[in-house]
């Protein structure tokens, strides 16, 4: 039996094939050469194969006779899109790029294009493309993770490689301050953005930039002389016994604030704290740089702290650290229930499917238990709960809830976590009936993908199904199911009133402009009759893409409506995907700073949000009047709306 070909082998062929077939039979043998090239560019191992050939394409006639025959032609700002694609095109357009670096790299010498100019275009696709060359996990990501975003994944992997990010450094640095301003619990991405940061520190960088690199890299690192002086953690930690009071004070401070200015932890740190805690405590709060009120709290609470830095506190789980911080800012601890559950969760016998998943979220785990990862988990949660992400999973109901608990219901959390982890179950009351979470199958997301703190992977997994089943019983009753699934799942505090856009029934558009009225009536300081927002309001969004097309929908919570410097309302808001300032098209970019954004908040002008918004819940005993909100108001959020999402529905008054 004759052995069956590999991928490369197979690839081979095709292209010996098209490359000795006639002109004029050119077009007969691309498209097996691209069948195959699509089967090897699944892994970057193929991508980095298909580059060998990228000299010999065009001699070979993989373009000819197709919009990317001429390269000079090209333009960057379509790679993306092209990308995405289903189909050939998007295959052809990775072939078309690994020509480009082929050209900028001085492999293959093209008539129109030099190498200078293919290295231009490709530093424009780069600074295009950080989605691809860094996966974020926004709404769209999620929804639109597909074989070919891996196939691009592999791609600009190649690309970063051969060439470097000297000319996107300007990008890099921006995307790092922003995603970094929103303090989210998990910081992969961040981390890995800096170091690739970092190896531009080599290069012949804008010197401002420069030090915005070398400050990031600083915060996650050898931030102080002393650290650089002592990289091994053993011998840092021995050179710490021997600092006086000023210069211990002195060290405190600058970890302190860097964590505090960058909501990153450096190892260093950890080090440092566990060594302040147990010898001169009293320095704790400079080391986690804490306000006022975050002092007094470390005060009231010094036994428990000493004890929670013990048990949560290490160099794999040091994110925590800001956490932790954050927790005594809100003063947490002060409510009743939080201690008891705290220490309950450090002696919990966690059953071995859970302890296997919190261990394998982090490599470099040595020496520590899933108890004291679980707890670092919380301190994370109940510090940063606007920081929650869903990651990679259809689960933005479950990341909501974990965040709304942790804000108003800390001690309800602390009841879940450890059911879930130590009984493999929890229930919850949906209209007399006990729903357990053991007995259901299913969910939105029954192969979680576990990039995620370890709260939400102890808890996802039974939320998910839960909230799937309520969902499931009440979905033939001719409204929209969250009216009775919310209140029921997240807490009584939900507002009982509902106000949807959508038809039940037929899924029609119906009554926009009431709908739009009544969320002003309800929500807007200047119609709802100053009736505050006094817990935040889960509400459904469409989401949509930079061209406002319609993407899906979306859970997200209001937090608060307030004035910004300018005195304009915007809605403030929470949203699980963790990478929350986007570009839904028609200008509508949700910010998370500079307009009074807390940490982890989004906004967004407030006409904008209703734009966007397809069902929210009220209080009907707190509402101003509808018809008080003027016409024009009204008729450009429609505009907004139908010209965005709402093409995707018909609309009827």
């Amino acid at each position: 039996m004759a052995m069956q070909l590999n991928h490369s082998d197979r690839f081979e062929q095709a292209f010996e094939r098209l490359k000795n077939a006639k002109p004029y039979a050119k077009k007969l043998y691309q498209n097996d050469l691209f069948q195959e090239a699509n089967r090897l560019a699944r892994s970057y191992e193929g991508v980095q194969k298909l580059y060998e050939y990228a000299d010999q394409f065009d001699q070979a006639g993989v373009f000819e006779g197709g919009p990317w025959e001429d390269p000079s032609k090209l333009q960057p700002n379509l790679v993306n899109l092209s990308l995405r694609v289903e189909g050939i095109e998007s295959i052809v357009t990775l072939l078309s790029e690994l020509r480009m670096l082929a050209i900028a790299q001085g492999k293959y010498e093209h008539g129109e294009l030099s190498s200078e100019m293919a290295k231009s275009y490709l530093n424009e696709v780069m600074a295009l493309n950080l989605d691809y060359i860094f996966p974020e996990e926004s709404e769209e990501s999620r929804i639109e993770s597909s074989k070919e975003t891996d196939r691009a994944q592999n791609l600009f992997k190649l690309i970063v490689d051969e060439m470097s990010l000297l000319a996107v450094s300007g990008t890099l640095i921006t995307e790092i301050k922003r995603l970094t301003a929103q303090r989210p619990i998990m910081v992969n991405r961040i981390l890995l953005m800096i170091d690739k940061a970092e190896q531009l520190l080599h290069s012949d960088v804008d010197e401002k930039e420069r030090k915005e690199i070398q400050r990031y890299h600083d915060a996650t690192a050898e931030l102080t002389k002393l650290s650089e002086e002592h990289p091994k953690f053993s011998d840092y930690r021995k050179q710490l016994q021997e600092l006086s009071e000023e210069e211990l004070t002195r060290e405190a401070r600058t970890f302190g604030e860097s964590m505090r200015a960058t909501g990153l932890v450096s190892p260093y740190h950890v080090v440092l704290v566990r060594h302040l805690n147990s010898s001169k405590s009293e320095l704790l709060p400079t080391a986690l740089n804490l306000n006022e009120k975050g002092a007094a709290s470390l005060a009231e609470h010094q036994s428990v702290i000493s004890e929670l830095i013990k048990v949560a506190i290490h160099i794999p789980t040091r994110q925590s650290l800001y956490g932790l911080a954050r927790l005594l800012e809100r003063s947490v601890l002060s409510h009743h229930p939080v201690i008891p559950g705290l220490r309950r969760l450090i002696e919990l016998d966690v059953q071995q499917d859970v302890r296997e998943t919190l261990l394998d979220a982090f490599a470099e785990h040595d020496g520590l238990t899933a108890n004291n990862i679980m707890v670092a988990g919380v301190l994370s949660v109940l510090g940063q709960p606007l920081g929650i992400g869903q990651g990679l999973n259809p689960t933005c109901q479950s990341a909501r809830a974990i965040s709304l608990w942790s804000i108003h219901d800390p001690g309800y959390l602390l009841e879940q976590i450890p059911r879930a982890a130590r009984d493999g179950d929890i229930n919850m009351t949906f209209e007399g009936e006990s729903i357990h979470s053991k007995n259901l199958t299913g969910g939105l997301a029954p192969e979680l993908h576990e990039e995620l703190d370890p709260v939400s992977l102890i808890l996802v997994p039974h939320l998910d199904r839960i909230y799937a089943d309520m969902m499931r019983r009440v979905q033939f009753r001719g409204d929209d199911p969250h009216k009775w699934v919310n209140p029921a799942f997240y807490g009584d505090w939900v507002p009982k009133g509902f106000g949807k856009v959508f038809d039940q029934l037929t899924q029609n558009v119906t009554d926009f402009n009431g709908f739009v009225r009544l969320f002003y009536a309800t929500h807007h300081p200047e119609y709802n009759e100053g009736h505050e927002l006094i817990y935040p309001n889960p509400v459904g969004i469409c989401v949509t893409t930079v061209y406002g097309k319609m993407l899906g929908f979306h859970a997200i919570t209001i937090q608060r409506i307030d004035q910004d410097a300018n005195g304009k309302y915007r809605v403030y808001f929470y949203n699980p995907n963790n990478d929350s300032s986007q570009n839904w098209g028609q200008g509508i970019e949700p910010k998370v700073q500079g307009n009074g954004e807390k940490e982890g908040e989004s906004s967004l002008p407030f006409h904008e949000f209703a734009s966007r918004l397809y069902a929210f819940h009220y209080n009907p005993y707190e509402q101003g009047d509808p018809s008080a909100v003027d016409d024009d108001i009204v008729e450009k959020i429609a505009s907004l709306a139908r010209e965005s999402w709402g093409q995707e529905y018909t609309w009827t008054n």
